[in-house]
């Protein structure tokens, strides 16, 4: 052979050697837009869900990707729900994310460009809360919130946060604010015991204020006298509440001026024959019928039937039909709202259409709203009108209803009374210590009231007026005041 064909035979060898090791490349034009994106499908992980956007960014179009894109980390948020024109997610399993680390409520991360690693979110800005003043006046509210009787106390809680809203606006007392720490009785003779000393015990009262029915003051009244905390009852009218001891006071007139007062107006609508109805296992009701007779009789009338019943009882049929056939003038019904409206309805069912006589315990709007007609044409003593007013009333008013958007009721009236008689009695005795303050209360003279002048007598009971209201057509009529 010759050597020029060796050569040519020698470099078809070596080429053919070295090319079959090596795979030709094809052009990166030819390479489609859908591999390049299958590419990115296997490599990426998926995102985390990122928090719900606007409607105009979520149906803003999504471009398909050009290249493929590097992962990046994103601060994991808890995710809300996801919107309807969410894209759908892949069949693969997410990679697990992080603990979240947004709170429940706070606003949504912005979008954040992908070059950029976003940052965690922040938490949510927490508004100081204002620190109580350690040298408040810690005054102590005992009242029915829940029960039979929670009208009463919304209405007595309403006064009170209204006297001192008052109170702090115009610097509190002694150069602090006043503190309401407020308890539920659930119109329950029993949680007295547990309210009252938990107020005292735990929260360190320096002056109690409650409760509103004879009752349960008559628990909590002794209770006070022992661990000498000042007690100021807005409405318990019993005699006896006072009677318990030198820390014991009320804001409110007395079972035997009341009955004066009813006894006066009876005789006053030329009523000779009147029938009592009470409840008789209740002071308040015993008190003033008893105190009603007694009166009643030495101005020349009769008591032609006494019946009672039991706290509870729906029906009263026995009782009134016995009063029905002693035919009376007038029923005296010394009784709280929801019971004078059941009673007063089922007498006139039976026939009965004379007027009832009732005292401070019907004021409430309940016994409008549960009597209806018929109790139109009765009457009932009570300790303030929104219709009579002084003009320290007028002012207490105008405050109150636009506070609450309602005219006051007599328990606001008097729990606001209350509230301004303790912070009356602190800034006169100059301390908080509960002998300072007992002694400055029973010094209480000429204070000016919305429910009338107080001033108390040795006993811790004020003299004040009381008013006399009609009911008609669905609302209480003031007919007269009555001077102690």
């Amino acid at each position: 052979m010759k050597p020029t064909s060796l050569l040519l035979v020698f470099l078809s060898v070596a080429f053919a050697l070295t090319g079959c090791n090596k795979k030709p490349s094809a052009p990166a034009e030819q390479q489609s837009v859908a591999e390049q994106q299958s590419v990115v499908a296997e490599q990426a992980p998926e995102q985390p869900s990122t928090p719900q956007q606007p409607a105009a960014l979520l149906q803003a179009p999504v471009r398909p990707l050009q290249a493929p894109v590097p992962p990046r980390e994103v601060a994991a948020v808890s995710p809300p729900e996801v919107a309807a024109s969410s894209p759908p997610k892949t069949s693969e399993s997410p990679p697990q994310a992080p603990a979240s680390t947004q709170q429940e409520g706070a606003p949504p991360q912005a979008s954040t460009p992908s070059s950029v690693e976003p940052t965690p979110t922040p938490e949510p800005l927490q508004l100081p809360q204002s620190p109580e003043d350690p040298l408040a006046t810690r005054v102590g509210l005992f009242i029915p919130l829940t029960g039979s009787q929670a009208s009463f106390g919304i209405d007595a809680l309403n006064g009170a946060k209204l006297a001192v809203d008052e109170i702090n606006e115009q610097g509190g007392v002694l150069d602090h604010p006043v503190n309401l720490l407020v308890k539920d009785t659930e119109s329950r003779t029993e949680q007295i015991a547990a309210v009252v000393g938990e107020l005292i015990d735990t929260e360190k009262v320096v002056a109690l204020i409650g409760e509103i029915t004879t009752d349960r003051t008559l628990v909590a009244a002794p209770l006070a006298q022992e661990r000498g905390i000042p007690l100021i009852t807005p409405s318990a009218t019993n005699e006896k509440i006072t009677a318990v001891g030198n820390y014991v006071f009320r804001a409110c007139y007395i079972d035997a001026f009341q009955a004066a007062m009813m006894t006066k107006f009876a005789r006053s609508l030329d009523v000779d024959k009147v029938a009592m109805l009470f409840d008789g296992n209740n002071p308040y009701g015993t008190s003033l019928s008893s105190a009603f007779k007694v009166d009643f009789v030495k101005q020349g009338g009769s008591i032609v039937a006494e019946e009672s019943y039991r706290g509870g009882d729906v029906d009263y049929a026995t009782q009134l039909n016995a009063i029905k056939l002693k035919n009376p003038d007038i029923v005296f019904l010394p009784s709280y709202f929801a019971e004078a409206a059941v009673i007063i309805k089922q007498a006139r069912q039976l026939g009965i259409e004379v007027p009832f006589l009732g005292t401070d315990g019907w004021d409430s709007s309940e016994l409008l709203k549960s009597a209806g007609q018929a109790v139109n044409n009765c009457y009932f003593a009570s300790h303030f009108s929104s219709e009579h007013l002084s003009a320290r009333a007028k002012s207490f008013s105008a405050a109150y209803r636009g506070k609450f958007q309602a005219p006051p009721p007599p328990l606001a009236a008097l729990t606001y009374d209350a509230v301004w008689l303790l912070v009356d009695a602190l800034k006169r005795g100059g301390s908080t210590n509960s002998t300072a303050l007992r002694d400055a209360l029973a010094e209480t003279k000429d204070f000016a009231g919305v429910t009338g002048t107080i001033a108390f007598d040795q006993d811790r009971n004020p003299k004040k007026p009381g008013v006399i209201l009609r009911v008609q057509d669905g609302k209480f009529t003031y007919l007269e005041s009555v001077e102690p």
